[in-house]
């Protein structure tokens, strides 16, 4: 029998790391950045967190003291975000200043990143003498993925709602934030302006390097704590080189999926959580070919929706003009 309260939450897990990526990417192709790199990023982000928290742990180990969970969180998160600000950074400086093309530009950031990770993964897992390919960081992880008070007390409600790492309400929260921020704000507005014609937006006193500069970084650093999620919060802990899977992309199929609005993709991601995941629940059998057909379920929705979409031509449901298309001033 489909178990729903035990499948939700597994599916809201799954989630979270493609709603990290999904708004960060959001803010970032609202600037008129395609940013194809955010699978990269993530495997920076999780990585830079992972190196905080291994040196962390190692020095309370050796000094025979006990974690501080305020630190033991802090410093992965600390160094999480500056990595994945760095790679923003980075993509801006070859894009906006230097004009490089930003398909190209963002594939092999996602490259660099994927061997970065793997690099100082392997690097780290040789330095533990492990046996395993792996790193485990359980102490760390248990500060991360701590749930809120009565998530075991009060039944399917506590498993439902309160049995998640702070990570996850962040996610959310952050998500509603950057609509609200979008939609309803001078700031956002903005944003908007650059990302639909930066030349007006320029001719109208806007900084249009500015707003591509610190909508890109920001949305970088969002979509850097969904690879520390993954690794901290839902692999518990527990760093495996190519670990990641397809996931990044499936961060950027959900910002054409929820037609830009970050709220939307509060609930779109568990839904692409739970389309993730649903061959683990549906008896297949022997018949690998059936399985392998409902792990196609996240990008067919995609495509269908993308379909729709095209059909419709409404005007907001349409990515921002310039997206993907450098801006020259002198052009203006």
């Amino acid at each position: 029998m489909f178990d729903l309260v035990s499948f939700i939450p597994r599916a809201v897990s799954q989630s979270i790391p493609l709603l990290f990526g999904s708004t960060g990417e959001t803010i970032t192709e609202k600037s008129g950045n395609l940013n194809l790199g955010i699978p990269g990023i993530m495997y920076v982000g999780a990585m830079s967190g992972v190196i905080g928290a291994f040196f962390y742990e190692q020095a309370c180990k050796n000094s025979g003291s006990s974690l501080n969970t305020f630190i033991a969180i802090l410093i992965p998160l600390v160094c999480s975000i500056i990595g994945s600000a760095l790679m923003g950074l980075l993509y801006c400086f070859l894009t906006v200043t230097l004009r490089a093309n930003q398909n190209v530009t963002g594939l092999a950031m996602t490259t660099f990143g994927v061997g970065f990770g793997n690099f100082f993964g392997g690097s780290l897992i040789k330095l533990t003498g492990s046996d395993v390919p792996s790193i485990a960081l359980s102490a760390t992880s248990a500060c991360f993925s701590r749930t809120l008070p009565g998530a075991k007390s009060t039944g399917a409600f506590g498993k439902l709602i309160l049995s998640y790492g702070f990570l996850a309400y962040a996610a959310i929260i952050i998500a509603f934030i950057a609509a609200y921020i979008l939609k309803s704000t001078r700031v956002g507005l903005h944003l908007r302006a650059v990302g639909e014609n930066p030349a007006t937006a320029d001719a109208a006193g806007i900084n249009v390097t500015k707003y591509k500069y610190v909508s890109t970084i920001i949305g970088s650093m969002i979509a850097g704590l969904g690879g520390l999620y993954y690794v901290m919060d839902y692999t518990s802990g527990v760093w495996s080189n190519d670990g990641f899977g397809d996931r990044g992309w499936l961060a950027i199929a959900l910002v054409i999926f929820t037609i830009w609005r970050p709220n939307i993709s509060v609930f779109a991601s568990i839904l692409f959580g739970g389309l993730y995941i649903l061959y683990l629940y549906i008896p297949t059998g022997t018949n690998l070919a059936i399985k392998e057909i409902y792990k196609m379920l996240p990008y067919i929705v995609t495509i269908i929706v993308l379909i729709i979409i095209s059909i419709r031509n409404k005007k907001e449901n349409q990515p921002p003009a310039s997206l993907g298309l450098p801006y020259f001033r002198e052009d203006r």
